[in-house]
C-alpha cells in the first residue's frame, strides 16, 4: 500500500494467494499503523476479487476509508504504484525466483526500508518517502538551500543560471482528479 503524495509504503503483506481476508489484515493493519481517521484516506486499488469483496467494503466503511477502482480491464491504472513496482523489479539483488514465502518477505522487509528512508525520488524534490511522509520535507529542503546558497557565494561563475534553487514538492497529487465545476471552469473564462 503506498501513499500516492509522499510515495511511502505504509504496508505490504507476501502471502502465497489472494484474499479477501488477507486484504482486510493489510489495510487495517495499516490504516492502525498510520493512525489513519475517518474521512481521511481514499484507497485506490485495482478489481481484484479481495478489493472489491463486500467484507473489505465493510471494513473501509467502518473506518471512513473512501474506495475507489482502477477502470475495467486497465492493468497499468495507477502509474504511482506501478513505478514502485518497477523500482522493486529492477533492484540489482532482486532474485530470479525466491526460495520460499520467508524468502520473499525478508528480501522486501530490506527493500521497503531502503525504499521509504534512502531512495531520493526525482519527484519529491529529491526527497525520501519517509521525510515527505512524516513532515521532515521542508527542514531538509531549507538546509540544502541553505547550501546551495553557500556554494554559489563561494563560486557564483560555476552556477551559469544564476542563483541554483532546490526544487520543491508538488502541491497535489491525483490518480482521478476531482472534475473541475461549471462556476470554477466560469471564473476561469472570466
Amino acid at each position: 500500500m503506498l501513499d500516492i503524495f509522499s510515495r511511502y509504503v505504509v504496508g505490504w503483506m507476501v502471502a502465497e494467494r489472494e484474499s479477501t481476508q488477507l486484504a482486510i489484515q493489510l489495510v487495517a493493519a495499516a490504516c492502525v499503523k498510520q493512525a489513519i481517521v475517518p474521512e481521511q484516506l481514499t484507497l485506490h486499488a485495482d478489481r481484484g476479487g479481495a478489493m472489491t469483496a463486500k467484507p473489505l467494503a465493510l471494513l473501509l466503511a467502518d473506518l471512513g476509508v473512501t474506495q475507489s477502482h482502477s477502470r475495467p480491464h486497465t492493468a497499468d491504472d495507477n502509474p504511482f504504484s506501478e513505478a514502485q513496482f518497477k523500482t522493486l523489479k529492477y533492484q540489482a539483488d532482486y532474485p530470479a525466483r525466491f526460495g520460499s514465502p520467508a524468502d520473499a518477505r525478508t528480501w522486501s522487509q530490506s527493500f521497503f526500508t531502503w525504499y521509504n528512508h534512502e531512495h531520493h525520488h526525482t519527484a519529491l524534490a529529491l526527497l525520501t518517502p519517509a521525510d515527505v511522509h512524516y513532515g521532515r520535507a521542508e527542514t531538509v529542503i531549507a538546509a540544502r538551500q541553505q547550501v546551495l546558497q553557500q556554494a554559489y557565494a563561494q563560486h557564483p561563475s560555476r552556477f551559469v543560471k544564476g542563483a541554483p534553487i532546490h526544487p520543491s514538492l508538488p502541491e497535489a497529487v491525483w490518480i482521478n482528479p476531482p472534475k473541475k465545476s461549471v462556476e470554477s471552469d466560469a471564473a476561469i473564462r472570466h
